[in-house]
């Protein structure tokens, strides 16, 4: 299970990375589509300000609605686990999306070059 200290970390480092590759390739690459870059980087600050605030979980139960303490803890942390795995499950597709964006938005010979060097 993650800290959610470290989540949002992680959320910030991500969105943050994709937002310098397309700045960096709106400055430096010939021919791609700057206004589209533009917009990507915007989903991508709302991506990361929806993300940041849907990182924190609570668990809806107390202690007492279980038999014992051992399935009280057990139960919230397959909560948690399956929480933490949905958040990532949902913020690795949005992801996915912008990088998908962020490829259309290259020129064709761009593409090219990229599929040679790989």
């Amino acid at each position: 299970m993650a800290n959610i200290r470290d989540l949002k970390k992680e959320v910030r480092y991500v969105c943050g990375d994709l937002a310098v590759e397309c700045l960096m390739a709106r400055s430096y690459i010939k021919g791609v589509d700057s206004a589209r870059m533009e917009a990507i980087v915007g989903d991508i600050a709302a991506l990361q300000q929806t993300a940041l605030s849907r990182v924190t979980f609570s668990f809806d139960k107390i202690p007492s609605d279980f038999e014992s303490g051992r399935e009280y803890r057990r139960a919230r942390r397959a909560y948690f686990k399956k929480a933490y795995k949905s958040f990532r499950e949902k913020f690795e597709g949005h992801v996915t999306d912008i990088v998908r964006e962020m490829n259309a938005a290259l020129p064709q010979e761009v593409k090219d070059a990229n599929k040679k060097q790989n």
